[in-house]
């Protein structure tokens, strides 16, 4: 009793120094420095229970302490603590950790509450965190391991690293998920695409593999994955997300479950599990904690078995607000302009995974209405609208694009969206209806905006139709954002990268993120368009007509103020929105 007593006041001391127990929080600091009322920490407590976010977090929000207050206070306890244990990011390398408490501090807790036991004397127990814990987490640890906890604040960095030194990559979330023992031959039952429904104990009673293939798909929602890869090699079977355009490696699935885990996810999409030999597509609908999202799987066979790629569609997080994906003032006045036609076409062009689709869906959206006739061909269709015909194109029963266009003119349309131009014929129907009073939407792979025109003739549309028909083309680039929670300002980017960029000191700010649990310590989250919009001016429509060559075509459009992918990005690095190696990265 003395010792809790002693606990609810503050802590305990040790060498000498104040320690932090379990019974402190950030609430108790900012009150004992009188820098928020009782009150307001109540306030905000309410708030968290219906909000998962930090207390420090929340108080900011609330307009009672600001954000470089809140921080100036983690950062003196941070100094604080250290004096007690050190700065534990600097004086401990991962090899000194004591492998040994890893017997009395579960793998399960350490991801759990993330955090990481760094040493232990007696009966207290120190972990290292990048975050003070409320109350009920340090209970829950306290009782778990039945030590005295001591906390440390370190970086995200430190803890992630210490985690997979200690624990390696071999999680006990999925040893938990699949179970220890072997699974020579699974019942594989195919259900319904609900995922993570239901109570604990009725989803602990699924199959194994059912069990981890629910949890890959939930983990990769969770964490804003756009797409999941299971590959096979020749000893291992790997799953990797792309998290804002990159890949990155998440979980290695023992290799004994490699085909049982791709058999399930192909009957998940309603594929042919015997069919080994030949590439096959399906698609899913799933709810996962009551969110909905559409996948698009695919398979190929490679030389040591299927690999699978599920492309997750979820319509709750697409964003139409043009501003929003990245279009500045003028640029959205010209893109408005231009949709808002009454006949022509607009082009869309950029590489797989621009975003190409997103900028056309949003024009769609804002011009969709009651009194006019949208109908689009798509492959795939990738995300429903209520107001829009939309077809998805079949070649193997020959619905395709240039035959289904073909249909279109005969279904009184105002819109046409054709998913992409894919050869001459297509584009030969596209071009001729943007000329008979229809406005056609399309997509084509080009690396800029410029080289478009000259592609088109290229593929033996008549350039007077050509010059005639297409009022603007769209170059994109999608690049990742740097995180909002640990964006900072540096002053010192490698001289080789600015020199690529054409840039200097002078040219900053610059911003990064450091790197912390909300980004994955990727330093990035969230996604921002580059757009080059080129208007097709009379003197342009003339150079078409004339053949002249993409270069020339480009010096015209800069004569006329064509912003370029790559000065996109920078105005865009100048706003703190991205870094200028995501620059150099998207942009040429």
């Amino acid at each position: 009793m003395p010792e809790e007593a002693a606990n609810k006041k503050g802590g305990t001391k040790t060498a000498g120094e104040e320690s932090f127990s379990f019974r402190l929080r950030i609430g108790d600091v900012l009150i004992k420095k009188g820098l928020v009322t009782a009150e307001q920490v109540e306030e905000a407590l309410d708030v968290q229970k219906s909000l998962p976010k930090r207390l420090g977090d929340i108080l900011v929000e609330l307009g009672y302490i600001t954000k470089e207050k809140m921080e100036e206070v983690l950062s003196e306890y941070n100094a604080t603590l250290s004096a007690v244990w050190g700065d534990v990011s600097r004086d401990i390398e991962l090899s000194d950790l004591d492998q040994s408490l890893t017997k009395s501090f579960p793998e399960k807790l350490a991801r759990l509450f993330h955090v990481v036991p760094i040493k232990r004397e007696e009966n207290i127990l120190y972990v290292a965190t990048a975050d003070l814990l409320p109350i009920s987490s340090l209970d829950y640890i306290r009782f778990a391991t039945g030590f005295t906890v001591t906390v440390v604040l370190t970086s995200e960095d430190f803890v992630e690293s210490a985690i997979e030194y200690l624990y390696g990559s071999s999680s006990e979330v999925l040893k938990e998920l699949i179970g220890e023992e072997e699974h020579e031959s699974l019942e594989l039952v195919e259900d319904e695409s609900v995922i993570g429904e239901g109570s604990d104990e009725e989803l602990a009673h699924q199959a194994p593999v059912i069990r981890l293939v629910n949890y890959i798909i939930s983990d990769a929602l969770s964490k804003g994955a756009s797409d999941i890869h299971m590959e096979p090699y020749e000893r291992r079977f790997r799953v990797r997300y792309r998290i804002d355009g990159v890949l990155h490696e998440q979980i290695e699935v023992p290799f004994r479950l490699r085909d049982a885990v791709i058999a399930r996810t192909k009957i998940l999409a309603h594929m042919d599990i015997v069919e080994r030999r030949l590439p096959q597509d399906g698609r899913a609908k799933v709810r996962i904690k009551g969110r909905e999202a559409d996948l698009r799987v695919s398979s190929i066979p490679t030389i040591f078995g299927e690999k699978v790629v599920l492309r997750i569609l979820e319509k709750a997080s697409l964003t139409f607000d043009l501003k929003i994906l990245g279009f500045n003032d003028k640029q959205l006045a010209l893109f408005d302009e231009a949709i808002e036609r009454p006949y022509g076409m607009v082009l869309i062009t950029g590489p797989t995974g621009s975003g190409k689709t997103t900028t056309l869906y949003s024009a769609l959206s804002k011009i969709n209405n009651p009194d006019i006739n949208i109908m689009t061909i798509e492959d795939p269709v990738e995300y429903n609208f209520e107001g829009i015909n939309q077809i998805q194109a079949k070649e193997d029963i020959g619905l395709t694009f240039a035959s289904a266009l073909r249909s279109f003119l005969r279904q009184d349309p105002d819109v046409i969206l054709v998913g992409e131009i894919r050869d001459l014929e297509t584009a030969d129907i596209a071009i001729k209806a943007a000329l008979t009073g229809h406005l056609v939407f399309s997509t084509l792979h080009t690396n800029d905006a410029p080289s478009t025109v000259t592609r088109l003739v290229d593929m033996g549309v008549e350039p007077f139709l050509v010059s005639s028909s297409i009022h603007l083309v769209v170059a994109q680039r999608l690049a990742r954002k740097v995180c909002k929670y640990c964006k900072t300002e540096y002053t010192d980017p490698p001289p080789a990268l600015l020199e690529r960029l054409n840039l200097t000191l002078e040219d900053g700010p610059f911003y990064k993120g450091r790197g912390c649990s909300r980004c994955n310590q990727t330093g990035y989250k969230g996604r921002v368009a580059f757009y080059e919009i080129m208007p097709v001016s009379q003197a342009i429509s003339k150079l078409v007509v004339e053949k002249a060559s993409a270069d020339r075509v480009f010096e015209q459009a800069l004569e006329e103020g064509l912003v370029t992918l790559r000065q996109s990005g920078i105005e865009k690095m100048r706003e703190g929105v991205t870094s200028p190696e995501e620059v150099l990265r998207v942009t040429v």
